[in-house]
């Protein structure tokens, strides 16, 4: 798999999509981090590690809904591995005038373009979610 944050994100998409409570993906400390950032914009309900079909570890991803629809409009991978996105703090743009936001992969760590803005550093454009 050459894009791991693309494939989790779009099992998001098309859980949502199916009207699914729960989706899984393989785990990694880095999309635990773009998890972490979701579950507190409260994007998703939240998430839990457990072992996989295949033996190996695995996020189960709860995701949110609200009166049927599901609380995630659109979410958009930004840095590919074919293109990636550097932004400093200063050009994150905002995402839908502050009501979505961006995940940004930094020396701090992952947070969201608000939290980069404020702590003065840039990075990699993860993705946006509205």
């Amino acid at each position: 798999m050459n894009d791991p944050i693309g494939d989790m994100l779009t099992r998001i998409r098309n859980g949502q999509m199916r009207g699914k409570s729960t989706v899984e993906t393989p785990a990694s400390k880095l999309r635990a981090r773009v998890l972490d950032v979701m579950s507190d914009e409260g994007y998703i309900r939240g998430y839990e590690k457990k072992d996989g079909k295949d033996g190996h570890p695995a996020f189960e991803i709860s995701l949110k809904y609200y009166e049927g629809t599901p609380v995630i409009r659109e979410v958009k991978r930004v840095s590919k591995p074919g293109r990636r996105v550097y932004l400093g703090a200063n050009d994150i743009p905002q995402v839908r005038q502050g009501l979505g936001v961006s995940i940004v992969s930094t020396s701090k760590g992952v947070m969201t373009d608000a939290s980069a803005r404020d702590a003065k550093v840039g990075g990699e454009v993860l993705c946006t979610v509205f």
